[in-house]
């Protein structure tokens, strides 16, 4: 019987112990990441940046983030919600790019039209790029609608051709604005878009005085958590929604991109619908380390199945649709990188301002 001599026998387990090494390298490597994380995060308070006033949607979806994401990130940090409205999330969005910690300690809810606004260049304010912010993920993309009242004479988008109707907005540079302004010029309906609103629940009470007949288009998940009266009484009536297909829970309701007759409509409220699956978009500053934002990517993703928080959301009849922050990324990148031949087009349409107006006494918009 052959036997090894002891040379060999020594090489053969050097050789073995590498192998080990070498197998256990990457998750030595992880294990010491994690470890790392979790001592930055350690006793830390993050700070989540809300561009609106409390009481809104973007409100409660962020407060809701908040109150559940730390258990899901190394080291548990606390996360401290801090309202910054202004210039319909345009403050708060400038904050985060310029001013707020490029460490991972910061999270923001960032206006759902941010990204249209960039792609068209619309206001000069609006100095951040949201290329640069690292996505974290979306909680909701859910279809927004256009309502009036149950009193008004406009109870479809029909009505809206043949008769002027005054509906509130909040700020004459948000998506809920620009939608139904651009409809006037596009496809000709006929609103009378009142902006200066200090935030939607202002717009709802408005609209319920009788002061405006409707009010811009608005998540219709916001509905249902917010107001769910509305909803449930048949208060208002839902003229259109505007999405990439229809909200399953209103299957009745028409989709803006029906009332395209030629190529270019079709292009144009196209781009609206893509701008609408934004939803609730949460971010991380520029330049953050890649690890802590893989590291708040799995965090959301990981808080968005809880139980826990699936249970607060039932609770608040808060819908939640997820879509992960690399898809969110693309979704942004493409639409702020759109063909410039169909973004002349949007921005053509969005600046004719047709039937826009500013309410008496108007301060800028939280909203």
């Amino acid at each position: 019987m052959n036997q090894e001599t002891l040379p060999t026998r020594a090489a053969k387990a050097l050789l073995g112990a590498i192998a080990i090494v070498l197998l256990a390298g990457p998750a030595l490597a992880s294990s010491a990441m994690a470890d790392d994380l979790a001592d930055f995060y350690k006793g830390k308070q993050m700070k989540m940046i809300i561009r609106s006033g409390p009481g809104g949607g973007y409100d409660q979806y962020a407060r809701m983030l908040a109150k559940h994401i730390g258990k899901h990130i190394p080291g548990n940090p606390s996360v401290l919600p801090v309202n910054m409205p202004g210039g319909g999330g345009i403050t708060a969005a400038n904050h985060v790019a310029f001013i707020a910690p490029k460490d991972g300690t910061i999270l923001t809810i960032a206006s759902q039209g941010l990204p249209l606004d960039q792609a068209l260049g619309l206001n000069p304010s609006f100095k951040a790029d949201l290329r640069t912010f690292n996505w974290i993920g979306n909680m909701s993309d859910s279809n927004q609608v256009l309502v009036t009242w149950h009193t008004s004479p406009t109870k479809t988008l029909d009505d809206a051709f043949r008769r002027e109707t005054v509906i509130g907005v909040t700020g004459a540079g948000s998506i809920s604005t620009m939608i139904p302004a651009a409809m006037n010029t596009v496809i000709g309906t006929r609103f009378r878009i009142i902006a200066g609103y200090p935030d939607g629940p202002d717009v709802n009470l408005a609209m319920e005085r009788g002061e405006v007949e409707g009010r811009g288009t608005n998540p219709y998940a916001s509905y249902v958590a917010m107001t769910p009266n509305y909803v449930r009484d048949h208060l208002i009536n839902m003229l259109v929604q505007v999405g990439s297909k229809k909200d399953p829970a209103i299957p009745t309701v028409p989709l803006l991109s029906d009332y395209a007759k030629t190529d270019e409509q079709r292009q144009i409220l196209d781009f609206f619908s893509k701008a609408v699956s934004v939803g609730r978009p949460i971010a991380t500053s520029p330049d953050v380390p890649k690890e802590r934002v893989t590291a708040l990517r799995r965090a959301f993703d990981a808080t968005l199945k809880d139980p826990e928080f699936i249970a607060d959301a039932k609770k608040q009849n808060a819908e939640i649709s997820p879509m992960s922050g690399e898809e969110l990324q693309q979704l942004i990148d493409d639409m702020v990188g759109a063909p410039p031949a169909v973004l002349a087009k949007v921005k053509a349409a969005i600046q004719a301002k047709k039937g826009l107006e500013m309410k008496a006494g108007a301060k800028e918009s939280k909203e």
